[in-house]
């Protein structure tokens, strides 16, 4: 620890300073995030207490009928923001496609926000406690706002698909039933929108409003597909616009398809059991490094922190962490099988 406060004085820089100065920054950035995220929250509580007014019986709403049936396709929620994103990010479409698969209704505004947050105070950790000169904090905070914020969307939304496929072969008998019943596949759609646990749930009851304002079902499918962008999603669109096209038994192509999906969910989990071994041992050989390299710390401190305020030792850390970087990124490509 002596290193380390020898390291910030070197600096000029004094621990009480360096805590306010952290603490402002973040606080201005959780403010901001806070702004935008609120006037977000303002506008859905509007527009659903506009919801519940125009339902109730009796209710004469001229003034407030005129209600816009349009896309939202809006970066935030403010007019300003929306162009300043649509000026400086070329892929913002892409980006809020992303953002929409979450689940979350996470905008492209909060998600900057939460960006530039990530890369300031990992940028102030970098200057604190490793002592790192300002470009090198400045790269170390611009790449993890870059990563941080990218893979968490990217998990959520991996999470959710898998949610959402885990529960698909049940929809599709959902609506099977329906069909031997007497009901058009609209109505089927419906019904699973209105029964079926979220992500399905969601998901069908926005193909049951796109129907609604007029789209015709192959369209209101599509239109769904960036969100569940998976094989069996596809395979469900694609057996009903044959059906559509050349006619046939809709409800055996469904149950048909319903028993393919559940064998790959099988294949799935069969393969996942066979890698789990090898898996596992890369878990364990990954972590030894970090393990040791803990332990070392806690036992000889002045030791090990010259990994860290020596320069050189910067450098070797930096270069560890890229190879090991490509070396679980190569055994990750080895141990996924597509099916």
């Amino acid at each position: 620890m002596n290193a380390l406060y020898e390291a910030m004085n070197a600096q000029g820089l004094g621990l009480t300073e360096v805590l306010l100065a952290l603490g402002f920054m973040s606080g201005t950035f959780i403010l901001l995030f806070h702004v935008v995220s609120s006037a977000g929250r303002a506008k859905r509580q509007r527009q659903h207490m506009f919801d519940r007014l125009s339902t109730q019986p009796g209710m004469n709403l001229p003034a407030l009928a005129r209600v816009n049936v349009r896309r939202d396709v809006s970066m935030s929620s403010s007019a300003f923001l929306d162009q300043l994103i649509r000026r400086a990010l070329p892929n913002a479409a892409k980006l809020r496609t992303k953002l929409e698969r979450t689940g979350y209704g996470i905008s492209v505004a909060q998600y900057l926000v939460a960006s530039a947050v990530v890369g300031l105070l990992f940028s102030g950790l970098a200057l604190v406690l490793l002592g790192l000169p300002i470009a090198a904090c400045l790269l170390v905070g611009v790449a993890l706002a870059a990563a941080l914020p990218y893979g968490t969307i990217a998990f959520l939304g991996g999470r959710r698909l898998k949610r959402f496929v885990a529960l698909f072969p049940e929809s599709i008998d959902l609506i099977v039933r329906g069909i031997k019943s007497g009901l058009p596949v609209t109505e089927s759609i419906k019904i699973v929108g209105s029964e079926m646990l979220d992500p399905i749930g969601v998901e069908f009851r926005q193909i049951s409003d796109s129907i609604k304002m007029g789209m015709t079902l192959n369209e209101a499918l599509v239109a769904a597909l960036p969100r569940i962008d998976t094989p069996e999603y596809r395979f469900f669109l694609v057996s009903l616009g044959i059906q559509q096209d050349t006619g046939g038994n809709l409800a055996e192509t469904l149950e048909n398809l319903s028993t393919v999906i559940r064998k790959r969910r099988q294949m799935r989990l069969k393969i996942k059991a066979y890698a789990s071994e090898a898996k596992a041992s890369a878990y364990i050989v990954g972590s030894l490094p970090f393990i040791m390299f803990g332990i070392i710390l806690v036992l000889n401190y002045g030791y090990a922190s010259q990994l860290f305020i020596d320069p050189r030792g910067v450098v070797l850390i930096a270069a560890g962490l890229l190879s090991y970087a490509m070396g679980i990124s190569i055994m990750w490509k080895m141990a996924k099988f597509e099916i």
